[in-house]
């Protein structure tokens, strides 16, 4: 996307969408490194290389269950003609002690047991009878049920190379290799790998906590009935879940009646457990905007704290409504054109101001939350990925001049094209559920014709 410069809508600066973004990120910090167990470290980043202590696998081990033997005493085995040979034990996973493999001789191992002095390869119980002396087998007797069973004669009815069904040491990674860079995201797999190469903790940045506060006293919790004028609350439900997604600790808040002083004492009641504020409604212009009545009332000291805020061009000036360190602003976008942004508390804790409209509030947080909550992360790439697609529609899609708009999408990836869903209005929660990208028209276009290129923003 390119930036644009502010326009002036008469003593009300119009910001861009870049501008909004720049600012939030630039205000943005990366939280401080902690050492966590390994569990407890999942979705977080890691900042520093992890590199292998010991080599994986650490020993040659059985990737079958079968028989270690030699190659010489198996050459030429056949149904007809199997090679007969002398069980000498058994050789388990976590073996200590290993029996020596001599010529004539194979030992009962078990996947992920170490090979044995003298054995070369492992034939698959499939291979041989057993130990029953008759045809193939399908398993192995218990050791448990019959433990004089690992002793006697096996027939191996086919031959083995030498090394077959054997994991060598250090087949996976070798010690001194990097097992994990700094900047990883740590999933399942690679808390596997540090569990595996022995790290019982790991130094990375925690998962930001987002606190979210929806506001309104028409709202009501789903699950209660609603009375003559009410709706139920989805928008603190739809951003704490979309913080889990970004790789949050979520925090909901239940909706807050339009009382600037509630919703004063609810935040600075929120700030000992946020990294991050996100608030939803009360932004705009009406005498109900309770968000911007609490934070713009506040000033720089008492009460909550309102302090030091927004970096980049975010400054001051007459076009902003500020109060103390949160600007609201007016951006060249549809859906989402009212914002704020600032910093509250002793801790200057960062706070999103977001529109109430649901599509508005979820678009919001896709441009400009979660940027945030990756940076905070200590993440390079913050922004979801995006793609070039070509508009199937039947009829052109209208945008209003000189705002940038994202429309709902749904985008198939096998032929390269994005189709609208629903209509543009920032209500249409059901449309929202239906889509998984964002189709961007910019800010200079204000029809699109199907067939033409546009960007995608894909949300899933």
């Amino acid at each position: 996307m390119s930036s644009s410069a502010p326009q002036e809508t008469g003593r009300q600066r119009l910001w861009s969408v870049d501008e909004h973004l720049a600012d939030v990120l630039a205000a943005i910090r990366p939280l401080e490194p902690i050492e966590l167990q390994l569990l407890d470290a999942q979705g977080c980043v890691l900042v520093e290389d992890v590199t292998v202590p010991v080599a994986l696998p650490p020993f040659d081990n059985s990737s079958m269950d079968g028989y270690a033997v030699r190659v010489a005493d198996v050459q030429g085995a056949s149904e007809e003609f199997p090679a007969v040979l002398t069980v000498i034990g058994d050789v388990a996973a976590g073996s200590g002690e290993l029996p020596t493999v001599g010529p004539g001789q194979s030992a009962r191992i078990m996947t992920g047991a170490p090979l044995p002095p003298g054995a070369e390869a492992v034939v698959p119980v499939e291979w041989t009878d057993g130990g029953t002396g008759g045809g193939a087998a399908s398993g192995m007797t218990p050791a448990s049920a019959a433990p004089e069973g690992a002793a006697g004669e096996v027939r191996v009815h086919r031959a083995a190379e030498a090394r077959a069904h054997v994991r060598a040491r250090g087949s996976d990674v070798q010690a001194g290799d990097l097992a994990l860079a700094a900047g990883t995201v740590l999933g399942p797999p690679q808390i596997a790998l540090l569990a595996a190469i022995g790290r019982g903790t790991v130094r990375v940045r925690p998962r930001p906590r987002v606190v979210v506060l929806s506001t309104g006293s028409e709202l009501v919790q789903p699950g209660e009935p609603l009375a003559a004028g009410t709706i139920y609350d989805s928008n603190s439900f739809a951003l704490a879940a979309a913080a889990r997604d970004a790789g949050a600790i979520a925090y909901r808040v239940g909706a807050v009646s339009d009382d600037a002083d509630t919703l004063r004492a609810t935040i600075e009641d929120q700030l000992i457990r946020a990294d991050l504020l996100v608030t939803t409604g009360g932004v705009s212009v009406g005498a109900y905007d309770v968000v911007k009545e609490a934070l713009t009332s506040v000033g720089g000291s008492g009460g909550s704290g309102v302090s030091g805020g927004s970096g980049g061009s975010g400054g001051s000036g007459e076009e902003d409504v500020q109060g103390g360190g949160v600007d609201f602003r007016k951006l060249a976008m549809q859906p989402g054109k009212p914002q704020g942004f600032g910093s509250i508390g002793p801790d200057h804790t960062p706070l999103l101001a977001l529109p109430g409209n649901p599509v508005s509030s979820y678009v919001s947080f896709e441009l400009f939350v979660r940027p945030a909550i990756r940076a905070l992360m200590g993440l390079t790439d913050v922004h979801r990925p995006s793609v070039r697609a070509e508009l199937k529609a039947d009829k052109a899609l209208g945008s209003p001049a000189g705002r940038r708009q994202f429309l709902r999408g749904k985008y198939d990836a096998g032929s390269g094209t994005v189709s609208p869903v629903g209509g543009s209005g920032s209500h249409l929660i059901a449309a929202l559920a239906h889509a998984d990208s964002l189709m961007v028209v910019p800010e200079d276009v204000t029809s699109v014709e199907p067939g033409a290129e546009l960007e995608v923003i894909l949300l899933g």
